[in-house]
């Protein structure tokens, strides 16, 4: 048992969807307007080695809210069935991919989340915005407050918002939406004394990046970008069309515009929840976190798209490094940046640390708390040097400056000297020079796995391939194979 003293802080824990490290003004990117976080950097400690668990979406939120890996928790692809039970909202029938068939798994049974864990230690919980790990209508364990997506994502306008287990489509911009509820939940969340954990998730700067899909108000700020922080490479041969693909110059202008001006209006409602917690007097004793759930390739590598941009899946920085920033009530190591490399499976014991929870570590859990690294940012820990991450049947170690990806399936294995080559240009796989480094990494890889892994969801068994997790379903707290079989048993 963990025991910490209750020092009672408030969290507001803020996540984007698909924004690389890269995606920030704070970053280095003289292209996109982010100047609510790069305030927010200006006030915390930006993390600038900090690697998402699996480069999609579904599986990284997963091991966000357990600490576990893929091959742990089992979800392995993003969510595309199992949302929602379609037969109880008839009234949703003929909206934007709706399907009548779809029925609630809830993805994460017999995985209890740290927001469980706040609630058991007193926190009111609340979430605005994208869950997307399964049954999204059902309000999971620890949240008293439930503000999310029906079918886990959306587009911008028009998006399925489910109110509290009611499913409506409001004719609004989702960003606003989002913002507006966490408002809400800050303003009544204040009059309580007890603390508070509330999760802002904004489905930006996922596509659709169309024109018709965001305010020209955003747009217009990228007009005139001559978008030079991104490369403008030929397509990668492994391309998948998992989103769209900047394949001529005026696609590279339309993605790149939208991307940004995704980034822009989510980047507008951070800045007015951060005033609002200036407002009613709560600056002075939250918590804020920023992170996002998998990077994104926009032209990096030839690709489009984030880990399964390509096929084989691809674990390049671009698809694994996303942003994280940490502003503490104390205000120490303001504008400060860590290099130590972390995961997140290291979110789990960090937020439970820091609200003075009382939890058991589990033996799947790797992570270990960031609180020391809070104190001393600027120290290099030699034990934080490692960082594993996977996606179905490719999983990857990185060690200080080096980096090997080993595919257990089609496809094949990478190693980098990321010192000689930060670009993840020349793969040296095969080099004798380097023969046995890599074998000495690939056995400290498996080992590793093989600590955190399930037999039965073990990752390297299933071929996901970015077309959602369709053959992999949990009833009844039992694994099962195929959704077709699933829908048949009801």
């Amino acid at each position: 048992m963990r025991s910490m003293q209750k020092n009672r802080v408030n969290i507001l824990f803020i996540l984007t969807d698909d924004q690389g490290a890269w995606a920030m003004g704070c970053a280095g990117n003289q292209d996109v307007k982010t100047p609510n976080l790069d305030r927010l950097a200006e006030r915390g400690i930006r993390f600038s080695e900090f690697y998402c668990a699996s480069p999609v979406c579904s599986p990284a939120r997963a091991t966000l809210v357990t600490g576990k890996m893929p091959s742990c928790h089992g979800v392995q692809d993003w969510i595309e069935k199992g949302n929602m039970d379609s037969r109880r909202y008839p009234h949703m029938e003929g909206t934007p991919d709706f399907d009548p068939r779809d029925r609630a798994i809830d993805y994460l049974a017999g995985h209890k989340t740290y927001m469980e864990i706040l609630a058991e230690n007193g926190y009111q919980c609340a979430l605005s915005g994208k869950w997307h790990l399964g049954d999204n209508v059902t309000p999971k364990k620890g949240f008293s407050r439930w503000y999310t997506i029906g079918k886990g994502g959306c587009r911008y306008y028009y998006p399925d918002i489910c109110d509290e287990g009611e499913l409506s489509n409001p004719r609004r911009y989702v960003t606003d939406l989002i913002t507006e509820r966490a408002l809400q939940d800050l303003e009544e969340m204040a009059e309580d004394e007890r603390p508070f954990y509330l999760s802002v998730h904004y489905t930006a700067p996922h596509s659709p990046w169309g024109e018709e899909e965001h305010p020209a108000e955003y747009r217009r700020l990228y007009e005139d970008c001559a978008f030079t922080a991104t490369p403008d490479l030929p397509i990668h041969p492994w391309q998948a069309r998992t989103c769209p693909i900047g394949d001529t110059p005026e696609k590279r202008r339309e993605n790149l515009t939208g991307y940004y001006a995704a980034l822009s209006a989510m980047d507008e409602g951070v800045g007015k929840l951060l005033k609002r917690l200036e407002e009613k007097g709560m600056a002075e004793n939250t918590v804020v976190i920023f992170t996002s759930d998998n990077g994104m390739n926009m032209g990096h590598h030839g690709i489009w798209g984030k880990g399964n941009g390509t096929y084989p899946p691809n674990m390049y920085d671009s698809s694994i490094k996303v942003p994280f920033i940490i502003s503490l009530p104390d205000g120490k190591h303001s504008g400060e940046v860590c290099k130590n490399m972390v995961s997140q499976y290291d979110v789990f014991p960090t937020i439970l640390e820091l609200a003075g929870c009382e939890w058991e570590t589990e033996a799947l859990q790797p992570g270990r708390s960031l609180v020391e690294l809070f104190q001393s940012p600027e120290k290099e820990m030699p034990e934080r040097v490692v960082v594993y991450d996977e996606y179905s049947k490719t999983r990857m170690i990185k060690k200080n400056h080096y980096k090997y990806i080993h595919r257990y399936g089609g496809g094949p294995c990478e190693f980098y000297d990321l010192r000689q080559d930060p670009e993840e240009v020349f793969n040296l796989y095969g080099d004798e020079k380097y023969r046995e480094i890599t074998a000495a990494m690939r056995q400290e890889m498996e080992l590793w796995f093989a600590k955190y892994t399930q037999e039965k969801t073990d990752a390297r068994k299933y071929d996901a391939k970015g077309r959602g997790q369709w053959d992999l379903c949990w009833k009844d707290g039992a694994f099962n194979q195929g959704i077709e079989m699933y829908y048949a048993e009801k």
